[in-house]
């Protein structure tokens, strides 16, 4: 039931009015000053007043300005009722801020029309203030998620950059340095070098498919089972007996088996690699990753291809492993696809051979120096565009046999 609160110093027209309304079943309040107005206004919330300009305390324009003052009354409708027509007098009310006029004598169906009208208007606004404000509760709703997902998206991003190579751990005799430049908050690659024992390190690089959170999620995961703890790299020995060093074969045969497609709808290429900084003897097996590129300290190129399939399919083919022997000044460099697979404006890919000869090129400077100009080359040949896979570069230079 919609409630009106009838304004009128006359009682006999504000009793007719009254009439009519109630007996379309309107409910009714009636106020013959403009303060018993306000107060009815501020208490009974009706849901339009019928204001008659003429008041014996103050006007309905008074009136009406009050109203729409307070925060209380300012969305309740107003409808101007006066036995003069004058436009001045109209446009007056209409610019307070009333919604119509209605002229004395009383014509039921145009009052009963008009204030119908304006109360389904007022329905209206409500409905769509109702909405706007669902939507301005989802809007925060949705900035309050954002911040929590950026906040989450840095904390995966610290996480995974605390995965990567440290400054202070490497093999005696031996450089590395590396570069990492994910195309989104968080990637899909990771890189490491672990101590496996007194002489032997593991190096690994890793790729898995996609991007964002859920591929960083199997890299954090495939990182902490590499660690030499876990046993994947180093197998326990029996008792009494010593730890033994797992050869690249094996570890990926083992990834192979602990990281099936079904478990974690992702697949992954690695390539995994065991040295020895005493020997400079380096064993290698890639699964389906881009051949590492071993540099002689001469110039020369050599591709260390040797391994087999992507890890989650099942190992339908055994991993085959590869052995080379560094001398002083020869370089290794791991990398993930995003490098040669990067593309220039017009779609050319950045290539291999690009990569090799950049590499050459940079045969006298250091590691660190070589990493960064790959990157700059990168930049500049996508034209400072963002990458569209994640761009990740291992490189180790050995200088001669530890003690």
């Amino acid at each position: 039931m919609s409630g009106v609160l009838v304004v009128d110093d006359h009682p006999t027209d504000r009793r007719l009015l009254a009439g009519i309304l109630e007996r379309e079943g309107f409910a009714v309040f009636e106020a013959a000053t403009g303060a018993e107005a306000l107060q009815l206004a501020e208490t009974c919330q009706p849901d339009l007043i019928l204001l008659d300009i003429s008041l014996p305390d103050r006007d309905g324009y008074d009136v009406c300005s009050t109203l729409r003052a307070s925060l209380a009354t300012s969305t309740i409708p107003v409808i101007f009722v006066s036995a003069t027509e004058a436009r001045e007098d109209i446009a007056t009310g209409l610019e307070l801020g009333g919604a119509d006029f209605i002229h004395k004598p009383y014509w039921r169906r145009e009052v009963l029309a008009r204030i119908r009208t304006h109360l389904q208007i007022g329905q209206l606004n409500t409905s769509l203030q109702s909405v706007n404000d669902d939507l301005l509760r989802l809007s925060n709703d949705l900035l309050d998620k954002q911040k929590r997902l950026e906040e989450d998206l840095k904390a995966a991003a610290q996480i995974q950059q605390a995965l990567l190579p440290s400054g202070e751990v490497r093999p005696e005799g031996v450089d590395v340095a590396w570069t990492f430049l994910p195309c989104e908050d968080v990637g899909g690659d990771i890189f490491n070098l672990l101590q496996l024992d007194e002489r032997h390190w593991g190096l690994y690089i890793v790729d898995v498919t996609g991007h964002g959170v859920p591929s960083a999620m199997v890299t954090v995961s495939v990182a902490q089972s590499l660690a030499p703890h876990l046993g994947i790299t180093v197998a326990p020995g029996a008792a009494g007996a010593e730890a033994s060093v797992a050869s690249p074969a094996t570890v990926l045969t083992q990834l192979d088996q602990e990281y099936p497609l079904e478990r974690f709808d992702r697949t992954f290429t690695i390539c995994y690699a065991v040295f020895d900084s005493l020997t400079g003897e380096l064993a290698y097996a890639s699964a389906a990753h881009p051949p590492p590129l071993l540099m002689r300290a001469g110039g020369s190129v050599e591709r260390l291809e040797e391994g087999g399939p992507v890890i989650g399919l099942g190992a339908f083919l055994a991993f085959e492993e590869g052995r080379t022997r560094l001398a002083a000044g020869d370089r290794v460099f791991f990398y993930t696809d995003g490098i040669v697979e990067h593309c220039s404006p017009s779609g050319e890919l950045f290539g291999e051979d690009r990569l090799v000869a950049l590499l050459r090129r940079g045969a006298g400077s250091g590691l660190e120096e070589l990493c960064q100009k790959v990157m700059h080359e990168l930049t500049i040949f996508g034209n400072r565009r963002p990458p569209r896979d994640d761009i990740s570069l291992l490189a180790l230079e050995y200088r001669g046999g530890s003690a």
